[in-house]
């Protein structure tokens, strides 16, 4: 065979898989954008301010960490055909069952509040009332999910995550010094020392990287897009690109914030934006509106995955691919969902600073739990059979709880006791 020949070969092997990873990909790119939602991109923010560079490379360890983790729901969804919520109670009985869905509920809904906070906060920054953002945003997600197919909903919402990486042109407006973002950011340090405040920023940025509604969302939505196991090496390379992307926005945010506000008291995202407005117009409108759609593309994932959950738990019908009247009570947990929370963001001088700290801390706390579960389901050789963990699996999925864990215990000590780590 000619070069030509094997270069039309390949070419044609090359396109055909792009194909094919083209109509299967979403749930690990979708979930992993999601990921930086309006809590996330607060977060990156508050870092890059107080630490500057000094955390990037704490980032990139993230990277494997994601993908470790959403990678085990690809193999699960796709093997067994059934949400997290389902394989659970089957596996492990109704008390862990209901222990897990009770947490899922209440977690998820207390950080869909959380991303309704972050872009009513982004809009204002336009003069836009909360309560116009909270009704037309609440109109769009339903309208998302009232189309009838999962298969459009994914790519309205690969869209919107698309447009997460708003924050990469907008790190080329502050004219970083690549030597300092390379120097300060690569190289392993804990800026300031060991004290409470580190391990915080430490374990909000694990939490914002890895959270247990990701775990719940991405196999219901390996489910409902009726991925199979001959899938899965295609799921698995949606879940890498998604991971590398989250963490690229990560950084570019760092680095936004670490160049412009570093050393400054920033609070939250909006408080950043709205300086950012006055240094340059284009740069805080670039961050508000990313920190509109990472409020957004939360919403639309965390929604989801309660519904599905429900569904899983209950026995209703739960699935995008029908319509309400053969799904009714998946649309009506979707919907409830969507107007409680964005309603406790319009009560009078409700504590929403409060309400996001709460979130944080729940979420980090529970977050061990839920890689249990996970772990311990994926190396079950009756339900997985030939897809189970593997030795090296489980070693990263062990040491990334075993880390969590550590982190927590480290916080919790500095914080009764501030000056054992040098303050």
């Amino acid at each position: 065979m000619d070069f030509g020949s094997t270069f039309f070969y390949k070419y044609r092997r090359f396109v055909k898989a792009l194909k094919i990873y083209l109509i299967l990909a979403g749930p690990g790119l979708i979930v992993m954008l999601a990921d930086n939602d309006a809590g996330g991109i607060t977060t990156y923010t508050v870092t890059g301010a107080t630490y500057g560079y000094g955390l990037i490379w704490f980032l990139l360890l993230l990277l494997p960490v994601a993908y470790v983790v959403q990678e085990m729901t690809v193999r699960l969804g796709a093997v067994t055909k059934r949400g997290h919520a389902e394989a659970i109670f089957d596996a492990f009985g109704s008390f862990w069952g209901w222990f897990s869905f009770l947490d899922l509920t209440l977690v998820n809904w207390l950080t869909l509040i959380t991303e309704f906070i972050g872009m009513t906060a982004a809009m204002s920054i336009f003069h836009v009332p909360p309560i116009f953002t909270i009704a037309i945003v609440s109109v769009v997600m339903l309208l998302m999910v009232l189309q009838g197919r999962y298969w459009t909903w994914e790519k309205i919402a690969i869209v919107f995550a698309v447009l997460n990486l708003i924050y990469i042109p907008a790190a080329f407006l502050v004219h970083p010094s690549i030597g300092d973002v390379l120097g300060q950011g690569l190289i392993p340090h804990f800026p300031g020392g060991f004290n409470s405040t580190l391990f915080f920023f430490l374990m909000a940025n694990i939490g914002t990287t890895i959270a247990p509604w990701m775990i719940f969302f991405q196999q219901s939505a390996v489910v409902d897009k009726g991925m199979k196991e001959k899938d899965i090496p295609f799921g698995q390379l949606d879940t890498l690109i998604g991971s590398a992307f989250t963490v690229i926005v990560a950084i570019f945010v760092v680095v936004v914030t670490g160049t412009v506000l570093y050393g400054m008291q920033i609070d939250s995202a909006a408080q950043a934006a709205t300086i950012m407005m006055g240094i340059n117009p284009w740069l805080g409108t670039f961050v508000a509106i990313g920190l509109f759609d990472a409020g957004f593309l939360g919403a639309i994932c965390i929604s989801l995955s309660s519904s599905w959950a429900f569904g899983e738990v209950f026995g209703w019908a739960h699935s995008l691919n029908l319509k309400i009247r053969e799904a009714p009570w998946f649309y009506a947990c979707y919907l409830f969902a969507i107007l409680t929370a964005g309603a406790v963001v319009l009560i009078p001088d409700a504590p929403l600073v409060l309400i996001t700290l709460f979130v944080q801390v729940i979420a980090v706390t529970l977050l061990p739990a839920a890689l249990v579960f996970l772990i311990l389901l994926l190396n079950n050789e009756e339900i997985m059979g030939k897809y189970k963990n593997t030795l090296a699996q489980n070693i990263a999925g062990i040491v990334i709880v075993a880390v969590i864990i550590v982190l927590s215990t480290l916080f919790g000590i500095s914080t009764l006791f501030p000056g054992l780590f040098g303050g």
